[in-house]
């Protein structure tokens, strides 16, 4: 069994509908196929909800009259008989008629995870339909009776592997259901907030101990560099789960860094692949480590550095817990970390409460800043007994200003902290150094 995940541009458009079919039918029987909203379905029902909050019923009236008219046109071109047109807008009168009738209670963010959830609602049942009308064995499988998280807002796994089993009942059938919705610990309608559909796929794959996790987009894999940036780049086949956060934290859009967890401690591999080029072979991921390779370079921009200084911290135990639990108050997360004998640095990529934490941290020491940073991450086998392997990426750097260096905290990467403006050049030095 395979968990096969689409995103939202995956399903954008009726004939990319019929593409994502052709895929799922291809792969073969007894797989779950987890799919997103269409792409601009819940920006729009985010616009709907926001119209709610400030009591503009004739907004949401509107913007909701616009999104139905894009489905009965969706619907229109997707079926070829009377019958499931027919069926298909049913089903999309009945959502609609239910999305009027919120502007006439109380809205609070309860109705508006109720409101969000009907783009995944609509898509699954589109396509379940459409595969239907091709006389494909095929059953809609909701999430919302077996995803669930806990009083914490985490999955309960042990609930969900409980509930999702009795479901799949036939391995001569291909399965459906939703990305990013679930019930939460209140019996709620609910999300996922890390990586929405993807972290879905990971748990269903996890739950049924699936032979692989396939995510689909319209993007080939992870390349082991920024292609806007460098050229020639090629895709990644194979990474280890830890270069895969790595990479998903520091830059590649492709895919959240903790939404594969859970298939990660399953020991269940994931697959990145492209529905534009189905045939190619995709991204790998899983624990097997692959020894003395580096495999890509990413980059995250809007990075803030700050340094404290202060002779009071030579020497001295509890000064890096108070310099830590002022960024704890704020909530802010620190990216980076390196410390002397009387300083350290420290990078964060949220500056939303940068002022009030200058203004703490002056308490403890001389205080700079350094705004408009860029985190560069270089990740592979990066154990330390690689004899040689961060004096390769260093001397690639070795023409540019570089103000932190992050080495040892994991044996996959090794960071670089420069410039914005450096951080074109810094990609092309690195390519040519380490890849060419």
């Amino acid at each position: 069994m395979k968990v096969m995940k689409f995103g939202g541009t995956s399903v954008g458009t009726p004939q990319r509908i019929k593409n994502v079919a052709e895929l799922v039918v291809k792969s073969g029987k007894g797989n779950v196929v987890v799919l997103s909203a269409m792409s601009g379905t819940t920006n729009t029902l985010v616009e709907i909800a926001g119209y709610l909050y400030n009591h503009n019923a004739d907004g949401a009236k509107d913007t909701l009259g616009r999104l139905e008219q894009k489905y009965a046109k969706v619907i229109d071109a997707l079926y070829a008989t009377d019958e499931y047109k027919a069926k298909a807008n049913g089903y999309i009168n009945e959502i609609f008629r239910y999305l009027g009738t919120f502007h006439k209670q109380l809205f609070t963010a309860k109705e508006e995870k109720i409101i969000l959830a009907q783009g995944e609602l609509i898509s699954t049942h589109l396509m379940t339909y459409y595969l239907q009308e091709q006389g494909v064995n095929v059953t809609l499988i909701p999430a919302l009776e077996f995803m669930k998280t806990d009083m914490l807002g985490e999955p309960d796994q042990d609930y969900i592997r409980e509930h999702l089993m009795p479901l799949l009942t036939s391995e001569e059938c291909i399965y459906i259901t939703q990305g990013f919705i679930c019930m939460n610990a209140h019996e709620e309608v609910d999300n996922l907030q890390r990586g929405g559909s993807d972290y879905t796929a990971s748990l269903v794959g996890a739950a049924l101990q699936a032979e692989e996790i396939q995510i689909w987009t319209d993007i080939d894999g992870m390349h082991n560099n920024d292609p806007r940036i460098v050229d020639n780049t090629t895709a990644v086949r194979h990474l280890h789960f830890e270069e895969a956060a790595e990479l998903g934290y520091f830059g590649a859009k492709i895919l959240h860094p903790t939404c594969i967890q859970p298939a990660k401690y399953a020991n269940v591999p994931v697959r990145l692949l492209n529905t534009m080029q189905p045939d190619a072979p995709g991204t790998i991921i899983n624990n097997v480590a692959e020894h003395g390779t580096i495999k890509a370079v990413a980059a995250k921009d809007n990075i803030t550095a700050i340094k404290i200084k202060s002779s009071r911290m030579l020497l001295a135990h509890g000064f890096l817990r108070k310099v830590f639990e002022i960024f704890e108050s704020y909530q802010t997360s620190i990216d980076m970390i390196c410390t002397s004998e009387v300083g350290v640095s420290m990078s964060i990529d949220n500056t939303r409460h940068l002022n009030e934490i200058i203004h703490d941290l002056k308490k403890y020491g001389t205080v700079t800043v350094d705004l408009d940073m860029c985190i560069i991450c270089v990740v592979g086998d990066m154990d330390w007994e690689n004899v040689g392997f961060e004096s390769r990426v260093l001397s690639a750097m070795k023409d540019i200003p570089v103000r932190m260096v992050s080495f040892g905290g994991s044996n996959y990467n090794i960071s670089m902290l420069v410039k914005e403006e450096d951080k074109n050049r810094a990609l092309k030095a690195l390519s040519a150094g380490i890849f060419d």
